[in-house]
């Protein structure tokens, strides 16, 4: 029989995500609550700490996208606290919120990623433009290195202006440049039960023509479409859900992730990114694949803090 738990919810903070963060934080706690449970949502401001030592929750469930509820800082401020905590550690949440770092552990695990080059935000703008092209041509696609939610984001497949591209990327901080491919986004949850990896459906994303998976079609309703099963064949699903739990592996993740790809037309797989809190929004990716292999949200939600409360040092 599962604990009834007394249950932080940490959502909001600095993140340029935070309104995400606050809509996913919502949808969390409802079922928390509903499965018994006594919900505290806290924001992640100056005053959380304090709240939580004078709360001392059984379970923080950290409901945060991007810097610094996702780069390991909020976890390591949770560590520090003694209080156990829903998804990954320091360690596993800083290697996949860089996209430099976890590309590099994703190579040394022979896994499919795509060259790229990494721009700083001190670096003449021009002359790294120049350098761009001159590796990959203007065919590109722009990133900040540790932000989500497809924010600052540039495809650029016709090619463009490239200095524009970079400097709407490094308002976040360092981005990162690799070559354009044209495909699927698809996408691949991981529940992890500590003793074994369960892969979601692979998700096919499709949004209107000519548009792409960007923040607005992420979170407005009807905006996306999620496929399930997606218009590939079953060796390619298998193969994508086979570099999902690599790479949640790799990374030293615990609890949940999702593996975000681009598959080609000759179903060529290209690992992107791994998420480490993924969206718990009415049109998120993770619980929409986790219902279609029979996991009620409720019921998801309490495997996820359940586990962490198991985690619980001797006090």
């Amino acid at each position: 029989m599962s604990d009834v738990l007394t249950i932080a919810v940490l959502v909001g903070g600095p993140s340029a995500e935070a309104e995400v963060s606050r809509n996913s934080g919502a949808q969390v706690a409802a079922a928390l609550a509903a499965n018994g449970h006594s919900i505290h949502e806290l924001e992640l401001d100056q005053h959380a700490v304090k709240q939580l030592i004078e709360l001392r929750p059984d379970v923080v469930f950290p409901v945060l996208h991007g810097p610094p509820g996702e780069d390991g800082t909020v976890q390591g401020m949770l560590e520090m606290l003694g209080l156990p905590y829903v998804g990954s550690d320091v360690r596993g949440s800083a290697f996949a919120m860089d996209k430099a770092v976890a590309k590099d552990i994703f190579q040394r695990a022979d896994l499919p990623v795509l060259s790229d080059l990494v721009i700083y935000p001190d670096a003449p703008i021009s002359a790294q433009a120049r350098r761009i092209e001159d590796h990959f041509g203007t065919s590109i696609v722009v990133k900040p290195l540790n932000q989500g939610s497809a924010l600052g984001v540039t495809p650029m497949p016709e090619g463009g202006d490239i200095e524009q591209a970079i400097a709407s990327a490094l308002q976040y901080g360092p981005c990162l440049v690799e070559p354009y491919l044209a495909g699927m986004e698809a996408t691949v949850g991981i529940l992890d039960r500590g003793d074994r990896l369960e892969a979601f459906p692979v998700i096919e994303i499709r949004t209107a023509d000519n548009e792409w998976y960007d923040y607005e079609n992420r979170y407005a309703v009807g905006q996306s479409e999620h496929v399930m099963p997606p218009n590939l064949s079953e060796d390619c699903q298998t193969e994508l859900k086979r570099i999902a739990e690599i790479a949640h592996r790799a990374l030293g993740l615990r609890d949940l992730s999702r593996a975000d790809f681009i598959v080609g037309e000759a179903e060529e797989i290209i690992l992107l990114e791994v998420n480490t809190l993924p969206g718990m929004t009415p049109t998120s990716l993770y619980p929409d694949a986790a219902a279609n292999l029979g996991y009620a949200f409720r019921e998801l939600m309490d495997i996820l803090v359940q586990q962490a409360y198991k985690r619980r040092p001797s006090r």
